[in-house]
């Protein structure tokens, strides 16, 4: 592995201590996490859930494509439920990436800033029906990339739906959304892409989840599959009153295209989200 020089670099230089630190808390607090943090810890494991979280999710993956470059990538992912009528709500899921790469497509040099957001609004019923949770809606592609190398150049838009049963401690499901461009940049490739996240989530009377997921994506113009196969532990627990999940994990590359990162190869993730429960 190569260590960047980038701002972000330096961000997540600055977050290693930081992530000792509220690992240790979680540990030392987790055995004593109360029915609320347990109950705080499951509605977290559902994407939809009506709490509002902000995640800020760092990963880093290195082997990337022939020159064999790194990626650091933090997506800053707030989760806002709003209440529609009695029986509906829509839930606003963002994710704004914040990336320092180098050489990830041959010796392309190095780049730092943001990429492209993601937007996705989901129509779902105030209550779940047989434990089932369900919401559809739109999912937009926004070119905010500040490089090249760190976008699309595309506006895209498509349909996102998850479903998800939640029963005892597990809890199980799939997002998925298709993405096409609409317009944007005329001398940059057309988007069109199909996401599927299966997971699986069990959550512990202390406030423990253990999660197994994929966040694979099927590019239909280069006929390529990036599947990234993600293992994660998190520990919710307070910070005074201020509810906090601390995750980290590992990230197994099951399939990848010849830019992606090395088929086969390991990334890390550790994640830290802020709650703010109704």
């Amino acid at each position: 592995m190569r260590a960047g020089t980038g701002f972000l670099d330096v961000l997540m230089r600055a977050w290693r201590p930081m992530a000792v630190g509220l690992l240790a808390c979680g540990l030392a607090t987790g055995a004593a996490a109360d029915d609320d943090a347990a109950g705080l810890a499951q509605k977290l494991a559902n994407p939809i859930a009506d709490l509002i979280s902000v995640p800020f999710q760092a990963n880093y993956d290195d082997d990337i494509g022939p020159a064999d470059g790194w990626r650091t990538q933090i997506n800053v992912q707030p989760v806002i439920p709003f209440s529609i009528s009695k029986d509906w709500g829509v839930i606003s899921r963002t994710i704004l990436p914040l990336v320092d790469q180098d050489d990830i497509a041959g010796a392309s040099g190095h780049q730092s800033g943001l990429g492209d957001t993601t937007q996705s609004l989901f129509l779902s019923p105030a209550q779940s029906a047989d434990g089932l949770t369900w919401g559809v809606g739109p999912v937009f592609l926004l070119p905010t990339a500040t490089d090249e190398l760190l976008g699309t150049g595309k506006w895209g838009v498509g349909p996102t739906g998850v479903a998800l049963v939640q029963s005892g401690g597990w809890t199980y499901g799939m997002l998925a959304n298709q993405i096409w461009s609409v317009a944007g940049q005329s001398g940059r490739k057309d988007v069109s892409s199909s996401f599927l996240q299966p997971f699986l989530v069990y959550t512990t009377s202390g406030a423990t989840s253990f999660a197994l997921n994929t966040e694979s994506t099927y590019d239909w113009n280069a006929e390529t599959w990036s599947v990234p196969i993600n293992l994660m532990v998190s520990q919710l627990f307070k910070v005074g009153s201020q509810p906090i999940s601390v995750q980290g994990g590992l990230r197994y590359w099951a399939d990848s295209p010849d830019a992606g990162p090395e088929e086969g190869g390991l990334g890390f993730r550790f994640n830290v989200t802020f709650l703010f429960p109704k």
